[in-house]
Order: C-alpha cells, then sequence, then structure tokens
C-alpha cells in the first residue's frame, strides 16, 4: 500500500499547524513586547487561530496597535 500521499497530506497539515503557531506565539510576544495587553480570552483566540490570513493581518497590526481593539478590529482608540 503507497502511504506516500497521506503521508505527504499530513506533513503538510502538520507544517501548516506549526507555522499557524509560531506566527500566533510571535503576536503574542510582539504585544507584550510593545506594553499591549490581552485578555485570557484574547490571547487563546490568537492560539487557537489556524487561519494564517488572519494571523497575518493580526501580525501587522500588531506592530503599530495600541490596544487589542486595533489588532481584532483594527480599530484603535
Amino acid at each position: 500500500m503507497d502511504l506516500s500521499s497521506f503521508q505527504s497530506q499530513t506533513a503538510q497539515r502538520l507544517r501548516a499547524e506549526g507555522r499557524a503557531e509560531g506566527r500566533a506565539a510571535n503576536i503574542l510576544l510582539l504585544l507584550d513586547h510593545r506594553g499591549v495587553e490581552l485578555s485570557d480570552e484574547e490571547r487563546e483566540r490568537v492560539m487557537g487561530c489556524s487561519d494564517f490570513d488572519t494571523l497575518d493581518l493580526w501580525f501587522r497590526r500588531a506592530v503599530t496597535a495600541s490596544s487589542a481593539a486595533g489588532v481584532f478590529d483594527g480599530q484603535e482608540g
């Protein structure tokens, strides 16, 4: 039985999960470094997100955001 496609799909999924977890951790590290406070629920939201496009958007916002709303909603205030 040829398992190469299963292994390939599994490997791709694991790599994607690893990328998402790494990006989420980077978002939290960046926000912590910048002094932006997040609630436990907001931290769980970041760490629980597996959509890399969303994580990428949050990361870009985290560079300049001064609040959680700035990260998640693009709103500052």
